[in-house]
């Protein structure tokens, strides 16, 4: 049973090192990618039995967000933070366009998620499910289009279908990670609703602080029709600072110690053998004063690095009780009320550190819940790749 008995802690988090992802001879690979990561529990069957079995699904290079599969070696520790001391993944399935030609209008700064389920409904075979938007998506533009779709994971036959609606939501606060919720707590609180969705965005935009929205695309059609509206459950939300900006509002409903130069880039549903749980979202958290201009400070008309910034960021991950989201799912608590219970400093653990205001320090999540491994992307880590970082849930 995954119904909540206690929440996971950041000690319950044990590191296991990390491993470097396969390099790629024309530099649209890997490099400059991490926005998306899900574990597949069946991938790489004739792998060694190594006690890391499954593989791992993820977007490469920002500019085109294409999926690759990847085998996962065993991770190591580098006391010096040197890339070359560890293992290498091996691919599986070489990098696809997994868009179908569905989210065309979409070209710039382009966020998405991906995550695996099993067969739901009517479906004979698994998903990859996906979230596709960008940085500026105002109504009435011709890239304020659906958000989600799914397709098969043989990325050489994908059947790209989609693209759906998450029902009445503000587009920021839904097209960015994905994450499973346990099947237990899903058909207990949101009805059967495996499929978590939110986003955040600088700025405020998708609310001041993450959110998670829950949602069932499978009890639509197998698969929905396009443009179908999805009617989600929404477990977090706080105010968007179109409703209340906190830079001039003391009674704005943000996150804890919100800056608007945050960025939480992915999550998950943790889950123990004893039924203790966490949701998780990783990303960079600023601290000391934070503005909207370049590095230096406040201004309008910055030419270079204009955008929302902190005194500090710092790699982090935050956890929420999910006894508070099933109490927000019953109607006890609004969405703008659960807060973090727990942070854990990344710092300690990632290898790349050029300044104390480094935006994007992190990227994606994914957990492979049968075996408790917590993976998570480390962007520019090693050259242009990013890094896997990997903790066990103890």
């Amino acid at each position: 049973m995954t119904i909540t008995s206690g929440r996971l802690q950041t000690s319950d988090l044990v590191y296991r090192g990390a491993f470097r992802l396969p390099a790629s001879p024309d530099g649209m690979g890997w490099e400059w990618g991490g926005d998306a990561m899900t574990y597949y529990p069946n991938g790489d069957p004739s792998g060694p039995a190594d006690g890391f079995t499954g593989s791992l699904y993820g977007t490469g290079h920002a500019w085109n967000e294409s999926v690759s599969e990847i085998a996962i070696p065993i991770p190591r520790v580098s006391a010096g933070k040197n890339p070359e001391d560890l293992n290498r993944a091996t691919t599986l399935q070489g990098f696809a366009d997994v868009r179908g030609g569905l989210f065309n209008p979409l070209n710039e700064i382009i966020r998405v998620g991906i995550e695996y389920l099993p067969a739901q409904g009517s479906q004979t075979s698994g998903k990859l499910y996906l979230a596709f938007g960008q940085h500026f998506q105002e109504g009435g533009s011709a890239q304020l289009i659906p958000s989600h779709a799914w397709c098969e994971l043989d990325l050489s036959h994908l059947n790209t279908r989609g693209p759906w609606w998450v029902d009445g939501e503000n587009i920021y606060a839904v097209n960015d990670y994905l994450f499973s919720i346990p099947e237990d707590w899903a058909d207990a609180y949101v009805g059967g609703r495996m499929l978590a969705t939110g986003r955040y965005r600088d700025g405020g935009w998708s609310g001041q602080g993450p959110s998670i929205y829950a949602i069932a695309p499978w009890d639509y059609g197998n698969p929905p029709a396009a443009r179908t509206h999805i009617q989600p459950v929404a477990l977090l939300q706080y105010d968007t600072s179109y409703d209340s900006d906190a830079l001039f509002s003391g009674t704005a409903r943000t996150m804890d110690n919100y800056h608007h130069s945050d960025t939480w880039t992915g999550a998950s549903w943790l889950t123990d053998s004893s039924g203790r749980a966490a949701v998780v979202f990783a990303g960079t958290k600023g601290f000391g004063d934070y503005w909207y201009g370049d590095i230096n400070g406040p201004c309008e008309d910055c030419a270079l690095q204009r955008g929302w910034w902190s005194d500090r960021m710092d790699g982090q991950m935050i956890f929420y009780d999910p006894n508070d989201l099933a109490a927000v799912a019953r109607g006890e608590m609004e969405p703008w009320e659960p807060q973090p219970y727990a942070t854990m400093d990344l710092t300690p653990y990632l290898y790349r550190r050029s300044s104390a205001q480094e935006m994007f320090r992190v990227g994606a999540i994914a957990f492979d819940r049968t075996h408790g491994f917590l993976y998570l992307f480390e962007t520019l880590a090693d050259g242009d790749l990013p890094l896997v970082h990997v903790w066990k849930v103890n």
